[in-house]
């Protein structure tokens, strides 16, 4: 197997050196080897490229134009390609450090990018912070809506800034504010591992205020077969009880707060399971 990164750093600078044989400029950070490729991001005046130093073209998933180059002696072939969707999501696959995962129970910031341009700088940011695990890609529906953009875009924009910085600390990509499964289905098919889901639209504020008939009608009327309980069954376990907590305090529910918690909230938690056995299934076995 031949070394390119090797012949590429026998010149002393691996992205100077890409730069002469490309026409570009190089972000240093971004060059990297696999094994067998070099990958690296450019920038010829605004417009980034995605580009590769390859022995033959069987690079697969990447839509770019190859030509043959020669360095230190050594004829190879260079690929060069639009920072695209398509790209990203070949890039994504062949370097996984530019694909988002889940950050668990890890410290973390939210660094949404409305922009599409913030991400180099929030990583470079990063770079003097200690165990933060940083979620690049972070846009709720109505922001990605009011901003023309996708969430694919969203996270492709991500992906680049990660890849231009050399960034290898992993990052989140968190779909936020999920009101429907037309949103966890868009936003699933372009990669994101982390799901806020917003329930807004199902809670009954007028709960707060209702009468004690009004409210009795309420709950009689909740979807309780989709809550895998009964009314009846509810009241019995909940209502006029008290519960002894950690430290010694007690918590006593009574019949009216629990109506007012039920009626306020039950169509809520009904909509949530639903959105949840949804995503479960869209993502298949893969982590979120």
């Amino acid at each position: 197997m031949v070394d390119i990164m090797g012949m590429l750093q026998a010149s002393g600078s691996a992205a100077a050196t890409i730069e002469t044989v490309a026409g570009l400029h190089v972000y240093p950070r971004s060059v990297v080897s696999d094994g067998g490729s070099v990958f690296f991001l450019g920038r010829r005046g605004t417009e980034k490229q995605l580009g590769a130093l390859m022995t033959s073209p069987g690079e697969e998933g990447f839509d770019w134009e190859v030509r043959p180059v020669s360095v230190g002696g050594r004829e190879l072939l260079l690929g060069l390609g639009p920072t695209h969707h398509a790209n990203a999501r070949a890039l994504r696959s062949r370097l996984p450090y530019t694909a988002p995962v889940p950050g668990g129970l890890r410290r973390s910031a939210g660094l949404g990018d409305r922009l599409g341009i913030a991400t180099p700088g929030h990583i470079r940011a990063l770079r003097h912070a200690r165990d933060i695990f940083p979620v690049l890609a972070q846009q709720s529906i109505r922001e990605i809506e009011r901003t023309g953009s996708s969430p694919e875009q969203v996270l492709d924009a991500a992906t680049w800034g990660v890849f231009q910085e050399g960034w290898r600390g992993g990052y989140g990509a968190d779909a936020d504010h999920l009101k429907t499964v037309a949103d966890i289905d868009a936003c699933a098919a372009a990669g994101f591992v982390l799901y806020t889901l917003d329930p807004r639209d199902h809670v009954d504020n007028d709960a707060e205020t209702d009468g004690l008939d009004t409210l009795r009608r309420k709950f009689a009327a909740l979807p309780w077969e989709r809550l895998a309980t009964s009314a009846d069954e509810t009241l019995r376990t909940y209502a006029d009880k008290s519960w002894t907590l950690v430290g010694g305090r007690s918590l006593t529910l009574s019949e009216e707060e629990l109506l007012r918690a039920a009626c306020k909230y039950g169509r809520a938690l009904v909509h949530l399971a639903g959105m949840y056995r949804h995503l479960t299934a869209v993502m298949g076995g893969r982590t979120f």
